[in-house]
């Protein structure tokens, strides 16, 4: 099928005796000041906000697999905890949705196929049967879940829960993570949990972050029903799948080189772009909700330009309704327009400011983890700190006191636990608490 391009008018569905909009995308773009002073270039950051428009009430069904790690770190309290929290989400399925479960130590195995959600005991009995032993390999698992999803993508929404404790040892990292991308490629979410301390926080990020899932940090067994519930209900808001940003920009503004595309929320992701032509791109970014927005950051730059209004690109998302199986739909276009004036002093958006901070936090936190990695303990602690203060800014200030007392932690050990790894990546890339921020 030839996707709509963009400028096209959106796709509708109509049927005989009445008419059905396919589901909508609200696309809002704000610039962080959409005045700039003619004939001089400028550096402006571009926030998109993307949220699904629901025009139903109906839902598509779901399309699970869990991929989980049963390896011999696992055994005893962890492992039962994974499996009562698996057997939880067994029981908030629907007779429309389905599910597959995937373990693997240093081999993987099937031990639910791909079905229907009809007999659930006996899916919750096959989980039950889950011993620890071996290795880890996670690539291993992650293939299998993919394999089993493939099978019951056609109308749902396909996400992986992929679980695991301990490094990769037996895997290949790398192909982790062409799997994930393949796993985009295929509209299938990739969701990751770290559980325990020794997990790799960077692999379990790359993975998520390559197929726009989201990083879950489990440190304590008796958190692991509450992580699975939260990150299952967090599924549960998807309306729309497979969302491409595509922007075209005219002659007199540019996409900065370093960088340039970061979203922002739910969670902070430095994002890839794909050139489609002369000044236009393509951004997938996933899912969207109709609860959840999804808030994308671009730096742009323009050229000098003479006094009055220019129109310097235009936005629009292309996305998959799965309610209505119709795939290629397009938003309203969007244009982006700027009004150069004789001199002008800028002044950033107060809300475009809170995301040009998110991103400020999370590049201060890996500037500090290079540090660290660098065995300058010192520089470390100083980038967490200001990163804390960029959280209180924002009025994250669950997030500050975290990276806080990592910055105290390596002033006073020279060293950050594992623990207090995982804790500060998981700070420098979600918003753990929202309260008005600080003047």
């Amino acid at each position: 099928m030839t996707c709509p391009q963009l400028g096209d008018p959106l796709v509708t569905i109509e049927k005989i005796g009445t008419r059905e909009m396919a589901m909508t995308v609200e696309l809002v773009a704000k610039l962080s000041d959409a005045v700039i002073s003619a004939q001089q270039g400028a550096q402006r950051q571009l926030e998109l906000t993307l949220t699904a428009q629901r025009q139903q009430q109906e839902r598509a069904p779901l399309n699970l697999c869990l991929i989980l790690d049963h390896s011999g770190s696992m055994a005893g309290e962890p492992l039962a905890t994974v499996k009562r929290a698996a057997q939880s989400l067994v029981d908030r399925l629907t007779t429309e949705d389905r599910l597959a479960v995937v373990a693997f130590d240093h081999q993987a195995k099937v031990l639910v196929t791909n079905q229907v959600v009809q007999d659930k005991e006996a899916i919750k009995a096959k989980i039950a049967t889950l011993e620890a032993n071996g290795g880890t390999a996670i690539d291993q698992g992650m293939k299998l879940g993919l394999e089993q999803l493939a099978q019951g993508k056609q109308g749902r929404i396909s996400q992986a829960f992929l679980l695991t404790d301990g490094e990769n040892e037996h895997g290949n990292n790398t192909r982790c993570l062409e799997l994930a991308k393949l796993a985009a490629e295929y509209n299938i979410t990739l969701n990751t949990l770290g559980f325990g301390v020794h997990w790799n926080q960077d692999v379990l990020e790359q993975i998520a972050d390559a197929a726009t899932g989201r990083l879950v940090f489990i440190e304590y067994a008796e958190q692991a029903i509450a992580s699975f519930q939260a990150l299952f209900q967090h599924i549960r808001t998807v309306d729309v799948t497979n969302a491409h940003v595509l922007l075209t920009l005219s002659p007199g503004a540019q996409l900065a080189e370093f960088k340039p595309v970061t979203q922002v929320a739910p969670d902070t992701i430095e994002l890839n772009y794909e050139p489609e032509g002369p000044d236009q791109y393509t951004i997938r970014v996933g899912d969207l909700s109709a609860t959840i927005k999804r808030t994308l950051l671009m730096t742009l730059y323009t050229q000098p330009l003479p006094v009055g209004s220019h129109v310097i690109g235009a936005v629009q998302v292309r996305y998959d309704d799965p309610v209505r199986q119709r795939s290629g739909l397009l938003s309203e276009r969007v244009p982006l327009t700027v009004e150069a004036v004789a001199d002008h002093r800028p002044t950033v958006d107060a809300q475009v400011q809170q995301s040009i901070l998110a991103v400020e936090k999370y590049r201060k936190t890996q500037l500090a983890e290079t540090k660290l990695q660098s065995g300058d303990t010192v520089g470390a602690a100083t980038f967490l700190q200001s990163a804390a203060k960029t959280a209180l800014q924002m009025g994250d200030a669950e997030a500050a006191k975290v990276l806080e007392e990592s910055a105290t932690e390596l002033q006073q050990q020279s060293a950050l636990s594992e623990a207090a790894r995982k804790r500060t990546r998981i700070a420098s890339k979600t918003v753990l608490s929202n309260s008005p921020p600080s003047a």
